[in-house]
């Protein structure tokens, strides 16, 4: 029988550490709308046409753990123009662990690590988000 996938059961392999996410989010291709008017053409609108993809940028959210400051490591990789790169794969799983669908970002690098606000009164995880930029999405159903 086919059913529709949770959104809960999913990995992430980024190249760092290989801890749980609590989020994922971002994935999304959108391609731009191109308005064209031939001066001759004698329709008083423009004709749509695709233009070129646009990818939204990913953002993945953990919980801070001790001794693991793999995203502000890499984040940190900023030199002038460079930083370092990684393709990452994140997957989507069914309930023996495999991957149903999978998404793969190409050429992937940080561009903002954000923590959630501390609290005297609460008691909450403290999150952190690293937010991705990346030159391509490629969506693969298994």
């Amino acid at each position: 029988m086919n059913y529709s996938q949770t959104n809960n059961h999913f990995a992430v392999n980024w190249g760092g550490g290989n801890i749980g996410f609590t989020e994922v989010s971002g994935l999304s291709i959108e391609l731009e709308v191109v308005p064209y008017h031939n001066g001759a053409s004698p329709q008083n609108a423009a004709a749509l046409m695709p233009g070129h993809r646009k990818f939204s940028p990913i953002v993945l959210k953990r919980g801070v753990i001790k001794s693991d400051g793999d995203f502000f490591h890499w984040i940190n990789t900023a030199q002038l123009n460079t930083i370092e790169r990684r393709d990452v794969t994140i997957s989507l799983l069914n309930e023996s662990h495999e991957p149903v669908v999978t998404w793969r970002l190409k050429n992937a690098f940080p561009f903002k690590l954000d923590y959630s606000p501390l609290n005297a009164n609460g008691s909450g995880v403290v999150m952190e988000s690293l937010s991705l930029a990346h030159e391509g999405l490629v969506v693969e159903y298994l």
